[in-house]
């Protein structure tokens, strides 16, 4: 299902318009972004939440050169499924 998919299906399931849907759809997806840009949590119960993970410098390998290289430390978005999606 992509985004036209899903903003239809809202629409339908809630008898209202697919603008206001997808209005609706961008201010959710925009909010969780913003949240998870400044390392907050967006929990949503059911559902899942996500998290910002620091994940620590490492070495890895060039695998056609087999030349060692550094991979800084980042961050990295997790999302961990809530118990309705979990119970498929």
């Amino acid at each position: 299902m992509n985004k036209k998919e899903l903003v239809a299906a809202v629409a339908q399931r809630k008898g209202i318009s697919q603008k206001d849907a997808e209005i609706a759809l961008d201010g959710v997806l925009e909010t969780i972004t913003e949240a998870v840009c400044r390392a907050e949590s967006v929990v949503l119960i059911g559902f899942g939440s996500f998290s910002v993970k620091e994940r620590a410098a490492r070495t890895g390998y060039n695998p056609s050169t087999k030349e060692k290289m550094l991979y800084p430390a980042k961050r990295v978005v997790r999302f961990k499924a809530g118990a309705n999606l979990n119970k498929l």
